[in-house]
């Protein structure tokens, strides 16, 4: 390394995703914390290059409630482009915040997404060989809870 200098990261987004969800089947308290699955339902997902659905069926959040109402996810998701190529989509992520909002959360209230944090490190797998730099990137994703439905949007990081 001749300077010791790197680049600054960059995001550039990717899409957003609006999904919907299914009741969550709570598998109650265990060893590691309170378990829930969450279906993602339906949903479309928009960006400067990709656009496509949400495919039901194949999607879904495994939860890990913490006691203060912290939440570990675990979300997979497939989606379909409108060329018909198929997107496997990995989040790992958090959300967290004040008690107060966890809990209004907790009852699905309607809560603006600047009072609390929900991150993920996402990775996304694709066989389209036009899509083949979606299996190579570093993505990140900024999430959303609204009543009935979760806003992610996906960025790159160059």
């Amino acid at each position: 390394m001749s300077s010791g200098h790197l680049p600054e990261p960059r995001l550039t987004r990717v899409y957003r995703l609006e999904a919907t969800l299914g009741l969550p089947l709570d598998l109650g308290d265990g060893l590691h914390g309170h378990r829930r699955i969450v279906p993602l339902t339906g949903g479309t997902f928009t960006g400067p290059e990709l656009r496509g659905k949400l495919l039901p069926g194949a999607s879904a959040d495994w939860q890990t409630i913490l006691p203060d109402g912290t939440a570990f996810g675990d979300i997979r998701y497939t989606l379909q482009t409108d060329r018909s190529d198929l997107l496997y989509v990995q989040a790992r992520g958090v959300r967290h915040g004040s008690a107060e909002v966890l809990a209004r959360l907790g009852r699905g209230e309607d809560v603006d997404a600047s009072e609390y944090t929900f991150r993920t490190l996402t990775q996304i797998e694709t066989a389209s060989p036009e899509l083949e730099w979606l299996s190579k990137g570093v993505f990140i994703s900024v999430g959303g809870r609204q009543p009935g439905g979760v806003i992610y949007d996906t960025y790159l990081v160059a």
